[in-house]
């Protein structure tokens, strides 16, 4: 009697153990496949960083290298654009800080009327990616585990979503990966953001192509300005940098602000409307 009843209990803890593990084993592979683009993309941000790629992404390696370029794009026009836009891409995706030196270099490289369209179409997939990503792991947990006042703020950044998009595009305060984030985190519809990210790069887009375009005569006059130093002082005395920061003028940004707040007319009509009278 004894061993029917070890049996049976047996028999019972075994199927209550066969019938918790498939579920149990079903959350952890749903957990698993939220969290793994996520934990994807920033084992690949740290590697990228790792090894320095940051770095490469400068206007003295433009300079430095612009008839190569020059030469390479001649012969190879299509490749040379697929291979700019897959490095754009890989840029936006990664946080790399190197999205207005692309800028500059695909007018310089292409010309603007080449270079914005492909420009726009490249931060348009980087951002994507990131925002996709964002949007079902990171987002996904908030949504399941916010308090009232996130959801609020969440919801209210949906309910204007277009405009505050097109409002942290085109304002030259905000970090574009940032961004990618945020609405990714505040669940905003996928379409809403293509659209506002499309709309939204396309001054800067044009300004920075438009700068690029013009670069020939600014990397003549640093370098001329760098053989005379070098000639007066020494090599050792002399640097030859070429910085974005020294191309975006004070107009410039403050002409990109002024854009930035003509975003957020609609969303301040819409308050003002709700307001009672």
């Amino acid at each position: 009697m004894y061993d029917c009843k070890f049996i049976a209990s047996r028999n019972h803890n075994m199927t209550d153990h066969a019938s918790i593990m498939p579920g149990q084993t079903s959350h952890a592979a749903r957990t698993l496949r939220q969290w793994l683009p996520a934990l994807a993309l920033v084992g690949l941000i740290g590697l990228a960083y790792g090894f320095g790629l940051h770095r490469h992404v400068s206007l003295s390696a433009l300079a430095e290298h612009r008839e190569q370029l020059r030469l390479f794009v001649g012969g190879n026009l299509a490749l040379a654009i697929a291979i700019f836009m897959a490095a754009y891409v890989a840029i936006v995706a990664l946080s790399i800080p190197g999205a207005a030196v692309m800028s500059i270099a695909g007018g310089f490289l292409f010309g603007w009327l080449v270079s914005v369209p492909v420009t726009i179409v490249a931060a348009v997939i980087g951002a994507v990616i990131v925002f996709q990503i964002v949007k079902t792991s990171l987002g996904a947990a908030l949504a399941e585990r916010a308090g009232p006042l996130v959801q609020r703020v969440s919801r209210g950044f949906a309910e204007n979503a277009f405009s505050y998009l097109l409002f942290l595009r085109l304002a030259p305060v905000f970090p574009f990966f940032m961004v990618n984030a945020v609405a990714g985190i505040c669940r905003v519809p996928l379409r809403t953001f293509i659209i506002a990210t499309a709309i939204g790069i396309i001054p800067g887009s044009l300004a920075f192509a438009l700068l690029g375009a013009g670069l020939d005569s600014v990397i003549d006059t640093q370098r001329a300005a760098f053989e005379a130093c070098v000639t007066q002082n020494g090599p050792e005395n002399c640097s030859f940098s070429l910085e974005v920061s020294s191309l975006v003028t004070r107009e410039l940004l403050l002409a990109f602000g002024g854009l930035g707040l003509v975003a957020l007319i609609p969303v301040a009509l819409k308050y003002f409307r709700r307001q009672p009278t």
